[in-house]
């Protein structure tokens, strides 16, 4: 995620944490949230803080969460890395993505089923999501998507937990995006390419319904894999 940001990039964050409680006190969590390597695991964080491990590229990075967006759907979660790139999620799934090579821009979810309800489903739940995309100004991109539980990964980069005591879900592009407004401008060529499937690892016992474990592709050639990291999984024990 060696990404240089642009004054824009910058600028857009910047709009994107304004209305956010708490998005300057994430600046003083940057250095511990910093690192390119495998040493990345034994990295001494802040107690304070919650963070997000993630692989991207056959490299580790921390991301460190900053501040919970309200949402009539649930809150969502704004993690920043140590050179500003932006990660959103709402309940485990990501609703904006800012300082990458691909971006996601103002994501739109519909009001899904829980996790659970997922789970105990006897059919895969159909639906579909738009966003924007970026570089190209793609706007009001559609994808028809499936969610079904599958058995856990043989591989996967899930670190330190049992992948069977999670529940699986592959979640699949079931026909080509539609490129929406995007098409008009002639700007709708790559987001005909469909996405690879999404992977997503949910803790459901006692009642939970964490998503702790994600696989998401931006691009065709820009995936990545998220994990929840407790701080005593790092060099703080």
């Amino acid at each position: 995620m060696k990404i240089r940001v642009s004054a824009a990039v910058l600028s857009l964050v910047v709009t994107l944490s304004a209305c956010s409680a708490g998005s300057n006190a994430i600046l003083q969590t940057l250095p511990y949230a910093y690192g390119r390597n495998p040493g990345v695991d034994d990295a001494r964080l802040n107690p304070n803080f919650r963070y997000l491990r993630v692989t991207i590229g056959g490299r580790v990075v921390l991301l460190a969460l900053g501040n919970l967006d309200s949402h009539a759907q649930g809150p969502t979660e704004v993690w920043y890395s140590a050179e500003r790139e932006v990660l959103r999620l709402q309940h485990g799934r990501l609703v904006g993505a800012i300082g990458l090579t691909t971006e996601w821009r103002d994501v739109v979810l519909p009001e899904l089923p829980s996790w659970s309800a997922a789970a105990r489903a006897n059919q895969a739940t159909l639906w579909a999501r738009t966003r924007d995309v970026m570089p190209g100004y793609r706007f009001g991109v559609k994808d028809a998507l499936s969610l079904r539980v599958v058995a856990e990964p043989k591989r996967s980069a899930l670190k330190g937990l049992d992948p069977q005591r999670l529940t699986w879900f592959e979640e699949r592009v079931e026909s080509g995006p539609v490129a929406g407004l995007s098409a008009v401008f002639g700007n709708g060529s790559r987001a005909d390419i469909p996405l690879p499937p999404a992977r997503y690892a949910v803790d459901l016992q006692g009642g939970r319904e964490t998503v702790v474990y994600g696989e998401q592709c931006l691009a065709p050639e820009l995936c990545f894999a998220w994990q929840r990291w407790p701080v005593q999984a790092g060099g703080q024990k």
